[in-house]
């Protein structure tokens, strides 16, 4: 007991007989335990106060930086039976190298000769092109001589029409003149029957009058009878002019009219070239996608399809190839309540599998055999597992990450943010609040 007190219970008799007491009574008595119990509190009081570093934790894998140099598999593009392989698992490849030969299986490309075939259908249908190119060059030479013949025979026709005008203008001024004579004649007539009766003239003399007067009644009609025939004949030139405008209008029609049908034949013939065009490449493509080719320098890992004989569908996988130059990077994955402490240049800490480490999450200073890296993307969009991917690298500023370190292995990443006591963290963690949002401040103060 203590002996604090002024009454002594070993005064009482009845306590004596009790074992228990007798066995408290013989114990040593001694205050280094309060001593050590106040040193453990003190020790305690001060750890709360010492800074933490606040941080989000998660498991990662690792994979490589860019997409082009993480594994990948290759497809076969069209459907086929496999023939012969070229590589073996765990081989080295350079672009390019032929990894494995397919063979045909559609019916349609079963031929041999499917593109020489087509080629050779190409060549005489581009020859058929030339050809109704040529008779439509024909036809144009053909329509232009058409023309310039009917330019001529226009002009011909018109000279003709002319020349009818004139004649029968002529002709008019010579019945005009004729008709004259013919009135003058019948004058002088009447005035020798009026001498003849008067004896003044003789008989003879007036018989020849009359057969003058007869005379100039026959040129009259005469004259009257050219002019009707000059008529008749600019009649004959306005209607041989009609007839030749008439005529060359419908031969140039016709032959305007094939050459619109040869026009419409070599359209034909034209996509008619470009469909077979169109199939010589794609069966000129698809002859050389018979040899699987590496996309890039890698090691095959895996085939997925084997044997010899063996079907394969369009877009199949065959084999997976790994590329041989590659850029390390962690992924990993992060509560949505921690995404908006982070972003891309953050730093963080990472212990890699097989790899031994000192970590003290709190105290990163302390950590021993831990990897730096930084933070380079973050997803916009949340992942099949309910939590958003983070991608790290390498941090320059830290050692190289350990060169036996192949894709796919475990990792536990660290990101570090805030500085605050330990007290405060516990509260949070106690409370299941998120850490702090720490960001440096990187504005300037204007010089006033």
């Amino acid at each position: 007991m203590l002996n604090i007190s002024n009454n002594k219970i070993k005064d009482k008799n009845y306590l004596e007989k009790l074992n228990s007491f007798q066995m408290l009574d013989a114990r040593v008595h001694s205050r280094k335990l309060i001593k050590i119990l106040y040193l453990l509190g003190g020790i305690l009081l001060a750890l709360v106060f010492l800074p933490w570093t606040q941080n989000i934790r998660s498991k990662s894998k690792v994979t490589a930086l860019k997409p082009n140099q993480r594994p990948q598999t290759i497809h076969s593009i069209i459907a086929g039976r496999i023939e012969k392989w070229f590589v073996q698992e765990g081989q080295f490849v350079k672009q390019g190298d032929t990894i494995l030969y397919i063979s045909e299986t559609k019916e349609e490309y079963l031929d041999p000769n499917l593109v020489q075939n087509t080629e050779q259908q190409l060549i005489s249908k581009e020859f058929s092109v030339k050809s109704y190119m040529e008779k439509v060059k024909a036809n144009d030479s053909q329509i232009d001589a058409m023309i310039i013949s009917r330019k001529l025979k226009l002009e011909q026709a018109e000279n003709k029409l002319i020349q009818s005008n004139l004649k029968a203008q002529i002709d008019s001024v010579e019945l005009s003149a004729a008709q004259l004579n013919y009135k003058i004649a019948k004058e002088q007539l009447i005035r020798m029957e009026e001498l003849f009766k008067e004896g003044l003239k003789s008989l003879t003399d007036l018989e020849t009058r009359k057969l003058k007067v007869q005379e100039t009644q026959a040129k009259v009609l005469a004259q009257e009878s050219k002019f009707i025939s000059s008529k008749n004949e600019i009649i004959n030139a306005k209607i041989e002019l009609q007839s030749i405008t008439a005529d060359y209008r419908d031969k140039i029609a016709k032959s305007e009219s094939e050459k619109f049908a040869t026009l419409s034949n070599m359209y034909d013939a034209e996509a008619t070239v470009s469909k077979l065009q169109n199939q010589f490449i794609n069966y000129s493509i698809r002859s050389g996608m018979y040899y699987i080719l590496a996309p890039q320098d890698g090691y095959i890992t895996q085939a997925i399809q084997s044997g010899i004989g063996e079907t394969i569908k369009e877009g199949a996988e065959i084999i997976s190839i790994m590329p041989a130059d590659y850029q390390l990077a962690i992924e990993m994955y992060v509560n949505p309540m921690d995404i908006p402490l982070l972003e891309n240049g953050q730093h963080v800490q990472i212990q890699f599998d097989g790899w031994p480490a000192i970590i003290f999450s709190g105290w990163p200073g302390i950590s021993y055999s831990t990897y730096g890296g930084k933070i380079v993307a973050i997803d916009n969009f949340i992942s099949d597992n309910g939590k958003y991917r983070v991608l790290v690298s390498h941090d320059s500023n830290y050692p190289d990450w350990p060169k036996e370190l192949r894709l796919g292995a475990g990792a536990n990443s660290m990101t570090l943010l805030k500085d605050v006591p330990v007290w405060y963290e516990l509260w949070r963690q106690i409370n299941g609040f998120p850490p702090d949002y720490y960001k440096k401040n990187t504005t300037q103060t204007k010089v006033k």
